[in-house]
């Protein structure tokens, strides 16, 4: 039997090597949530420019009966990737008591504490938390109920992945609440382009940081020998995928060894960690479509600047 920290450790050093190997070197953007990054990317949320998080809190609080109501009682909450799980606090005050709230997340130690905080909040509230990357195929245990599970992903987080991986996760959502089930999505929409930027490149430097705190985890946690001070964080549009791109830029001519592998790096270099996809209405039924989903509700802002859709499977 593996521990989990195990596995996740192998997987963190695999993707590195793997995406540093490739002529675009890249990272998984999932590897940025340790503790310190989940905390950072807490305060990027906090931030005048972020407004995705404003945006979507604001939508669940001004139609909070009906997406209760869309997730009905008596329900167990899976919610993926859960971090601090503040908006979840919105949804889970409109339930009834016999809601089970299942938080997954690959950051153990933010998890216990986003867990201690919802049991403080609702004592009566049956809480069983997963430690899982949920960007990887994964099961619910059996202890949690068949009956009526809903599928929770706010945050704008589908944005993270690629069409393909989109469609794999919905697919893997789908087969976690089954036919009875439902899902509900954050998904933060097509707009202009100056707004999506600022939201990735924050005048405070907090992104900046959140960025390269992945290098100074390769170093604890992988024994790589990283200078996080020769790199800068860099954010771009991508008009091609219709998504704004995080790089971290090499200063200077460079080289960095982690696990009896070098790596050299040119001034300029970039390394891929992030592309956040927007989209529109149309796509994201498209995407939902192709991974057996139906959208069945659509709750927005008045600018149109963010979405929630609330899906039932198709059959």
């Amino acid at each position: 039997m593996h521990d989990v920290a195990d596995l996740i450790d192998t997987s963190f050093l695999t993707d590195v090597l793997m995406g540093l190997s490739g002529r675009q070197k890249s990272i998984p953007c999932r590897w940025f949530y340790d503790d310190r990054g989940s905390e950072l990317f807490e305060d990027i949320t906090r931030l005048a420019e972020y407004y995705p998080t404003r945006t979507e809190t604001g939508i669940i609080q001004d139609n909070i009966q009906a997406i209760a109501g869309f997730a009905g009682s008596e329900i167990a909450l899976l919610e993926y990737g859960a971090g601090a799980g503040i908006k979840t606090e919105l949804l889970l005050e409109k339930m009834d008591g016999n809601c089970l709230y299942v938080p997954i997340d690959i950051a153990g130690d933010f998890l216990n504490q986003t867990v201690d905080r919802i049991r403080a909040k609702f004592p009566a509230l049956r809480v069983r938390p997963i430690t899982s990357d949920f960007t990887i195929d994964f099961d619910i245990p059996d202890d949690v109920p068949t009956e009526r599970r809903v599928g929770f992903f706010p945050g704008s987080t589908i944005g993270n992945l690629s069409a393909s991986e989109a469609r794999t996760f919905l697919g893997r959502m789908r087969r976690h609440v089954g036919r009875s089930g439902a899902a509900i999505i954050g998904v933060d929409l097509k707009k202009d382009i100056g707004t999506i930027i600022a939201a990735y490149d924050d005048s405070l430097g907090v992104t900046a940081a959140f960025n390269l705190n992945l290098l100074t985890r390769i170093n604890r946690e992988l024994g790589g020998n990283f200078r996080p001070d020769l790199f800068e964080h860099r954010a771009s549009w991508n008009e091609t995928d219709g998504a704004v791109e995080m790089h971290l830029v090499s200063r200077v001519e460079q080289s960095v060894t982690l696990a009896d592998h070098r790596f050299q790096f040119e001034a300029g270099e970039t390394i891929h960690t992030e592309s956040s996809r927007k989209y529109d209405p149309q796509s994201f039924a498209a995407l939902a479509d192709g991974a057996d989903w139906v959208v069945d509700r659509t709750w927005m802002d008045a600018d149109r600047k963010f979405a929630i859709f609330g899906l039932r499977p198709k059959s």
